[in-house]
């Protein structure tokens, strides 16, 4: 990293910001607000990604500092259920108590055994080791040592099981292992505000699917923070997605958006097509079999597309989407939350990722995706899904609650990985390219992730 942009351009032409005000049913204030700060610019170093030294840096001193989402609340609704959350060589249990949610290292305090297996959830009265028994409450306080004659300095108040700190925000329970970091609501700054008008916190969880990465964490992630790839990654896409308007907004410190805009054409169309042709591709695309409607006077296809899937969605969950304007209906919004989450608010695309490295392999990462589905119109949760793990091959349409669209789309962009990361070995290798060269205003967002990054790695 090295000096500061003086200005950032844009594609030209109108901006994001420009088409939503022209949308006739409004779009909610928030996404108006544009935060383009200058950032940092110059070569991200290839070894920052392929370097075992580099995943041991973060080991210490980031995964134990930072506020990252663990699980759904839907996932630990009543007393007794519980979550096991990793990352890294990190664990934690998070459990449902009559108190509220209560998270602790997932550590046995006699000799270190994992009280809950990697990965796993369900219900629990206490926290068992299969190891020799030792057995605490779910508040975490020790209730049982098997032999305790045999542990003269052992007490209640030494061996109660380590906390880890939780909160919840937008119906997800986040975790943070540093016992002294400042407050969730102090860490997710603008999301609260900017995620007032939807009703996020209310949805289910529709799908889980857990996709192992051929690529390091941070390259994974980087290939979701950006548009500019639609074009070549993703070229069925050209005619409803606006891929070079795209706005990007860093929000200090924790928080960077996309705004994407779905049923409008790309600016890279030569020359760019009518409405109508728009709204008859989109439709044959999306809505096979349905014909296109005439778009009404002072409407854009996008418009028109919106209605027929709130109409879609109203069939399926038995809710009135009506009051949501397009904006809210369609397009691909993607809040960040540093260093590893992603948040989608509208209608369409509803759904959270997240992204951890794996703790044997500095090339492999995890990929998380939850699909997030209306609450039923009765108001009640229904009980996630288990999480279904697909390996690096396997295709996201394999997963049962992942649409076609958008397990096309996880499968293009996840396709990419694996020639990236030969390429950046390949590189550090050969030593004359020395880094990546990220776009000032398209790549924003990832030069904004490395500044973030870079503060915890150099604090100690």
């Amino acid at each position: 990293m090295s000096d500061t942009a003086d200005r950032i351009d844009r594609h030209p032409g109108p901006s994001t910001p420009d088409l939503l005000r022209a949308d006739p049913g409004g779009v909610p204030d928030a996404w108006l607000v544009e935060s383009v700060p200058e950032v940092p610019v110059g070569p991200v170093a290839f070894r920052r990604y392929t370097s075992q030294e580099q995943a041991e840096l973060e080991e210490e001193r980031l995964w134990g500092r930072v506020w990252q989402w663990a699980c759904h609340e839907t996932h630990v609704p009543e007393v007794g259920d519980y979550y096991v959350y990793d990352v890294g060589d990190r664990s934690a249990i998070v459990v449902r108590t009559e108190d509220g949610l209560r998270a602790h290292l997932n550590v046995c305090q006699h000799r270190g055994t994992q009280l809950k297996a990697a990965g796993t959830c369900g219900f629990t009265k206490q926290l068992r080791c299969p190891f020799h028994g030792w057995t605490w409450n779910l508040d975490g306080a020790l209730a049982e040592v098997p032999c305790d004659w045999d542990f003269p300095d052992v007490t209640a108040d030494s061996h109660g099981l380590l906390p880890v700190q939780v909160d919840t925000w937008g119906g997800f329970v986040f975790v943070n292992f540093d016992p002294d970091a400042a407050p969730l609501a102090d860490y997710i700054g603008i999301l609260p505000e900017h995620f007032a008008h939807t009703d996020y916190a209310d949805r289910v969880v529709e799908a889980h699917v857990i996709k192992k990465l051929p690529a390091n964490w941070k390259s994974a992630q980087e290939a979701f923070l950006e548009a500019y790839h639609v074009l070549e990654t993703h070229p069925q896409s050209q005619w409803n997605a606006s891929d070079a308007n795209a706005s990007y907004d860093i929000f200090e410190p924790n928080v960077s958006r996309f705004i994407h805009l779905n049923g409008w054409p790309s600016p890279h169309l030569d020359p760019q097509p009518s409405q109508e042709e728009v709204l008859r591709r989109i439709m044959a695309r999306k809505a096979e079999g349905i014909e296109p409607p005439p778009i009404p006077d002072g409407e854009h296809a996008r418009d028109v597309y919106a209605r027929l899937v709130q109409e879609q969605f109203a069939d399926k969950y038995g809710s009135d989407f009506s009051h949501l304007s397009t904006s809210e209906t369609i397009d691909s919004v993607e809040y960040g939350l540093f260093p590893n989450g992603c948040f989608f608010p509208t209608l369409q695309i509803s759904m959270a990722y997240r992204f951890r490295p794996d703790p044997d392999d500095v090339d492999a990462s995890l990929y998380d995706v939850i699909i997030l589905a209306p609450a039923p119109a009765d108001g009640s949760k229904p009980e996630p899904p288990e999480p279904v793990r697909i390996g690096v091959d396997d295709s996201f349409s394999t997963v049962p609650g992942v649409s076609k669209s958008i397990a096309i789309v996880l499968d293009q962009d996840t396709a990419n990985l694996a020639a990236q990361r030969r390429g950046m070995r390949s590189a550090v290798r050969d030593g004359r390219t020395t880094g990546e060269t990220l776009g000032l205003y398209q790549e924003a967002r990832i030069q904004h992730f490395h500044a973030m990054l870079d503060r915890y790695l150099e604090s100690q």
